[in-house]
């Protein structure tokens, strides 16, 4: 069932200017509930937009941004409430961090939203969790921690407010591959707990091919294909000749297949290529 639909939406800047950009041009897509889907371009090709428009940060020029069925523009007095459904992490969100300890940090959201205190520990005990910050980090600045912690701290912050739909605009950018890896997988972790809807957007189409279940492909300020995981990525030859490209295990994969191996062209992770190849050469791999 879809949980956000994005409904024949275009976005200009500056518009009836001679600066006039179209930064989404006629975008229609669904974002499924407990799925997390993942949003793929080149910088410029409208995505970053999109992504501020699940939330009412951006109002679309033409079209409609539904919320459960609900357009979220019906009554924009009401905007505030969807920011509170619809929870965004923006690049770089550790350097949004501004209170004395981390977790007064996450709790900012919650408390914000009215609720009680012990409500707001839990959401915090639950949140850091999610994230792996232990009760150490917690006591600490946030000023004291390392950026990969600091990052985690700010998803925090959102994933406290428990959204129903959870939107991270390339949530791993700048860190080193540890550090990219336990950002995925906490947000893995809070898709997987909290049944929400997960958006992820990224410039990497091995970490879409690694998270994500649904892909949203954007070019030149539109949709260029959209579906499962499997079906965008089968259409290796398509996204090259967009610029994107496949996952390097599915390159992989192909040189093989040139030099004679006979393995499926179907592989997009390590762990995916690593049960092809136990397969085809047994216990010797």
């Amino acid at each position: 069932m879809s949980k956000i639909t994005i409904e024949n939406v275009s976005y200009v800047y500056d518009s009836g200017t001679p600066f006039e950009v179209t930064a989404l041009d006629n975008v229609s897509i669904d974002i499924q509930e407990n799925t997390v889907t993942g949003i793929i371009g080149h910088t410029g090709s409208g995505k970053s937009t999109l992504v501020q428009m699940f939330n009412g940060l951006v109002k679309p020029t033409s079209g409609r941004i539904l919320l459960d069925g609900e357009d979220i523009w019906a009554d924009p007095k009401k905007i505030s409430a969807v920011r509170y459904r619809v929870g965004l992490v923006m690049q770089y969100p550790e350097y949004q961090l501004f209170e004395d300890t981390v977790w007064q940090d996450i709790a900012y959201g919650p408390r914000n939203m009215g609720l009680s205190e012990d409500e707001i520990k839990q959401r915090v005990a639950e949140a850091a969790a999610l994230v792996g910050l232990d009760s150490d980090a917690l006591s600490k600045s946030p000023f004291d921690l390392s950026g990969g912690q600091k990052r985690r701290a700010a998803i925090a912050g959102v994933m406290a407010m428990r959204p129903e739909v959870l939107v991270l605009d390339e949530p791993s950018a700048g860190l080193d591959p540890a550090g990219r890896n336990s950002i995925f997988d906490a947000i893995k972790r809070y898709a997987s707990a909290s049944g929400s809807a997960v958006i992820i957007v990224s410039h990497s189409m091995d970490d879409m091919a690694k998270y994500c279940e649904d892909i949203v492909v954007m070019s030149h300020s539109k949709v260029a294909m959209t579906g499962k995981r499997d079906k965008v990525f089968s259409r290796g030859d398509e996204l090259e000749a967009i610029g994107l490209g496949v996952p390097q295990m599915t390159r992989l994969m192909m040189l093989l297949k040139d030099k004679g191996v006979d393995i499926s062209q179907d592989i997009y992770t390590v762990d995916d290529a690593e049960r092809a190849l136990v397969r085809l050469f047994g216990g010797a791999v």
